[in-house]
């Protein structure tokens, strides 16, 4: 062989180490009851998951968020204040939608704590309020938690609670505080009835069962009722609502979504989140409102008290002294003197609040109880504005206390800009405190010098004419404050909610999401057919056995001589037994594939031609080849020899019906003579020498002289010598026997042989220890998942040997059964 053959012949070893994707398709193929079979289990639990899993509901509702200002608001009244404008509400109620606070006021509202249950196909089903009956629970008293309990009604007066405790141990949580606590519960089955109406008094429950009006409930029908843990359900619910602008054009208007397994309860989850949410909205627009009648409300008693006191002063006077009749031009000083005084007073009533109102900025870290300053009649814009704004900081600050952590980034913001509004709100006090001490200087000076004028005056006027003052000056400080009270009433009566709902959710049908049935089946199908697809695969790439004509040329150079197909028979001469099968018909065509090799050998045709079948391993058909390969000669005319030259393991006297007593090692050792251990066959022409006895030794007897010797006499003797040795890949008996053959058979059994094997040959090849060598291909199935549909196969002289049919067993195989049983069977070693 010439260098370039070599390299010729690597590469294609190597190539064969490529990925075969025609090869994988026809594995599959012969693989589709696998893949029908898992498709059909995976949409089978694809079903079953179906229609166990929950319905999941999707509703939605949509709110409006505005900036709605009092429309009693104006700049005297100032008992209201802006919150930061529309986009600033929005973030505000998004963020008070997922406030623990929020959610625990919805959850308690509906007490979503309380499961109605009713037992269905595959779980307990919660039916909230289609449940015919409610309880009302006493929350003082604790209630078992995650332990559904049974209700049986007896009829219509009586019902049965029954549960089966498994623990002697659970938790109760009382719902006044939401405190939990452990307790002991009665282990095993309970049972016990009570009357319908009557307190249901227990160590681990305490309900009162009431039946809807207008409600039958049949006999025996069961129900079950299951406490939760609150803050449990808080947390479910509390990132649960989804909130999200309606549109781009409209950020003030908000789309609220949930998902859930009961539409029913979504319903009433959105609508009372929306309805909870305004109203507490409502309450902090209006605590400015309330701060300011609160702090009305203390300064009234106190100006109510004062009136009190100079009504009654001005009584016991009129009751001592006569009514005297006062000059009018006295009376007219006395008038004026009580226009400063109420001047004064409302001064000193203005510096009063800035004085408390700069104590509260400087001791107190809550700024959301501070009262409106024109309700002291303090109109100063700056102090107005500033008040405004810290009380809507602080309320801004109050509401992320639900959400973040103390001392994160926009609590640091929100202190920081506090903190300059008060400073700033602080130098504004005291510049507006100066101005009133010069205020009240000035009508004190200007009081006094009226007060000279009625000192002229006898005793009694002038005390008289001071209570006269008094009592008008506590009367009209009561009508200031009550008319300041009746318009902070007014705002705060005609205060409406920032936040309207638009559309309330409800149940119109439809709203499904979940379980998406469709995507299930889809991903079944996935699954079932690419998981045997990766298993066919990885079986593909593990498999390292020939299975088709089709890898034998990619992974050698040496030519296929002929195709043997499968044939169920009860022995090994299927060629003179059956001579018209399609098994008989192949050996013919590699007996005609022969002669091209024989022909370009160009040696003398006079002496007889040898033929070696061997093969890699035991069970590849050697001794079948063997035998038929002879009698295909022998029924031609040719005078043929059938050598068992296989000393290990002895196969073909039993076919023949003759004995292993005598053979070849007999021959060998010098025991008889060759004549004596050559057995004529009943077949014309064929002539067979066993191989004897099991010898110690067999290669030293197969390298002696004496089987050149007989070689060489057998060639003068018969036309065509056929040898039986020894498996090539593991012994040397074989290769020791390749000097004397002129045709050497290779046999390869299709899915059976393994690709390394055709290496070492290969490498045998290469080397010249093995010449005119050839494969035939035993167990050929046409159209087999590897073959592609190839009957033929190369020799040398381009002779082509078919082997087609449907053939059944191989001779050495034992029957895999012809019912299902053995269907299956054969089908389970397949995979």
């Amino acid at each position: 062989m010439t260098q370039y053959e070599f390299d010729d012949q690597d590469q294609m070893e190597s190539g064969g180490m490529t990925f075969d994707f025609r090869g994988y398709l026809f594995k599959v193929l012969n693989f589709w009851k696998l893949v029908l079979l898992c498709i059909g289990v995976a949409l089978t639990i694809a079903y079953l998951i179906n229609v166990r899993k929950q319905n999941i509901y999707r509703l939605d509702s949509l709110i409006t968020v505005e900036n709605d200002q009092n429309p009693f608001f104006t700049a005297n009244t100032s008992i209201s204040f802006n919150w930061g404008g529309v986009s600033g509400k929005v973030g505000k109620v998004i963020t008070s939608l997922q406030t623990r606070t929020h959610n625990e006021k919805v959850v308690d509202s509906l007490q979503y704590y309380l499961e109605y249950l009713k037992e269905g196909e595959y779980r307990k089903e919660d039916i909230y309020t289609d449940a015919p009956f409610f309880i009302t629970i006493d929350k003082q008293q604790g209630q078992v938690l995650n332990h559904p309990l049974g209700i049986r009604f007896l009829n219509d007066k009586e019902f049965e609670l029954f549960s089966e405790f498994e623990k002697d141990r659970g938790t109760m949580q009382f719902y006044s505080d939401m405190r939990t606590e452990r307790i002991g519960l009665p282990l095993g089955v309970f049972n016990k009835r009570f009357t319908i109406g009557e307190p249901v008094v227990l160590p681990f429950t305490h309900f009162t069962l009431h039946v809807k009006p207008k409600e039958q409930i049949a006999a025996n029908a069961e129900y079950f009722i299951n406490f939760l843990n609150f803050d449990q359900v808080v947390n479910t619910y509390k990132n649960a609502v989804k909130t999200e602008p309606f549109s781009k054009e409209s950020s003030s208007v908000l789309k609220l979504s949930l998902t859930g397994h009961n539409k029913a309860k979504i319903v009433d989850y959105l609508n009372a989140t929306t309805a909870i949410l305004s109203r507490t909205e409502l309450e902090r627009k209006n605590l400015y409102a309330t701060n300011t009648i609160k702090f009305i409300d203390s300064s009234l008693s106190t100006v109510n008290n004062n009136l009190k006191d100079v009504s009654d002063e001005m009584n016991s006077f009129r009751k001592q002294n006569k009514v005297f009749d006062v000059d009018a031009e006295m009376t007219e000083v006395s008038s004026r003197l009580r226009e400063y005084e109420m001047a004064k007073e409302l001064e000193q009533t203005k510096l009063n609040y800035l004085n408390a109102l700069e104590d509260y900025l400087l001791t107190k870290t809550n700024y959301i109880n501070i009262a409106a300053p024109s309700s002291v009649g303090i109109d100063e814009p700056n102090i107005q504005q500033s008040v405004g704004k810290i009380t809507a900081l602080a309320i801004e600050r109050q509401s992320l206390e639900y959400t973040m952590k103390e001392g994160s980034d926009l609590f640091k913001d929100l202190d920081r800009r506090i903190s300059a509004e008060k400073r700033v709100l602080l130098e504004t006090i005291d510049a507006t405190k100066r101005t009133i001490r010069l205020q009240l200087n000035s009508i004190q000076g200007q009081a006094a010098s009226l007060e000279a004028k009625l000192s002229n005056l006898p005793e009694d006027q002038q005390q008289f004419l001071k209570i006269q003052r008094k009592l008008d000056i506590s009367q009209e400080a009561y009508n200031l404050y009550m008319a300041k009270r009746s318009e902070a009433a007014i705002v705060k009566a005609a205060n409406i909610s920032d936040i309207t709902a638009i559309d309330d959710a409800k149940d119109i049908g439809g709203g499904l999401i979940g379980p998406n049935k469709s995507l299930n089946y889809m991903m079944a199908l996935m699954v079932g057919f690419f998981l045997p697809m990766l298993i066919i695969f990885i079986i593909y790439l593990l498999d390292n056995t020939i299975h088709g004509s089709d890898e034998v040329e990619r992974l050698s150079r040496i030519p296929i001589l002929g195709l043997i197909g499968k044939y169920k028979y009860h022995n090994n001469l299927v060629v003179f037994e059956k001579p018209k099968s399609a098994v008989a018909e192949s050996f013919r065509s590699i007996r005609s594939s022969l002669q091209f090799i024989f022909k370009k050998q160009g040696d003398n045709d006079k002496l007889g031609k040898t033929i070696m079948v061997t093969s890699s391993v035991s069970g590849e058909g050697k001794t079948f080849t063997s035998i038929n390969m002879a009698t295909v000669y022998a029924l031609s005319g040719k005078k043929t020899i059938l050598l068992g030259l296989d000393l290990r393991k002895p196969k073909i006297f039993g076919d023949f019906g003759i004995s292993n007593d005598l053979g070849m090692v007999n021959y060998f050792i010098g025991e008889n003579t060759f004549e004596e251990v050559t057995f004529h066959s009943e077949i014309e022409n064929l002539d067979v020498v066993p191989s004897g006895p099991v010898p110690p030794n067999p290669s030293e007897l197969l390298m002696g002289d004496a089987m050149k010797t007989l070689i060489d006499k057998l060639r003068l003797e018969y036309d065509m010598i056929i040898l039986d040795t020894p498996p090539l890949g593991l012994v040397t008996d074989a290769l020791e026997l390749t000097q004397y053959a002129d045709a050497t058979i290779f046999m390869v059994r299709l899915d059976y042989t393994k690709k390394g094997m055709l290496s070492l040959i290969n490498a045998k090849h290469r080397m010249g220890e093995v010449k005119n060598i050839s494969f035939v291909l035993n167990f050929y199935k046409h159209k087999t998942n590897h073959n592609y549909g190839y009957g033929y196969g190369y020799g040398y002289g381009y002779g082509y040997g078919y082997g087609y049919g449907v053939y059944g067993n191989a001779y050495h195989d034992k029957d895999g059964g012809k019912g299902v049983m053995g269907k299956f069977k054969r089908f389970l070693k397949r995979l």
